[in-house]
């Protein structure tokens, strides 16, 4: 059987996957996209006028885009949150949630994890319980909290 080294040298391309977005479903998405986007430090995003003028070009509606969010970071490091319009409430707890750091690259203090609490809570989160306990030798202390649409979150 003859060799054919185009066949291998395909079949060594490794394709992985890269996050494009976290989507929720909201009840208000430009609201729940303006506390993300605080959260993160990002700017407020709205849809500008050139973009706007081209969705709307391309068949969108004005009803179209006030059910649409995005929360994005400028310099495409942080993750990009897209946020759609709920036909129904929310009404159980989330399958999955996210883990905010309070000092990214390193474990907070106490201090600077409450502050940060207190600043989140100050955008509208709600702290759900504070968990304060060792699981075995390495302890922890975070917050599982709630944003104003009641998305669950813990801040670590």
């Amino acid at each position: 059987m003859a060799h054919d080294k185009k066949t291998d040298a395909a079949q060594e391309v490794v394709v992985s996957s890269k996050l494009g977005n976290i989507t929720f479903y909201a009840d208000d998405p430009q609201a729940l996209a303006h506390f993300w986007s605080a959260v993160f430090g990002y700017p407020q995003l709205t849809w500008d006028d050139d973009l706007k003028s081209e969705l709307l070009a391309a068949g969108l509606t004005e009803e179209d885009l006030a059910k649409r969010a995005v929360a994005e970071d400028p310099d495409g490091v942080g993750p990009r949150m897209f946020f759609h319009h709920a036909a129904e409430p929310k009404r159980a707890r989330n399958r999955l949630h996210l883990d905010i750091s309070a000092t990214p690259g390193r474990g907070p203090s106490r201090e600077e994890l409450d502050a940060e609490r207190d600043r989140l809570v100050a955008l509208g989160a709600e702290v759900v319980r504070v968990v304060d306990q060792s699981w075995g030798p390495w302890p922890e202390y975070y917050f599982q909290m709630r944003d104003p649409e009641g998305n669950e979150f813990c801040l670590q």
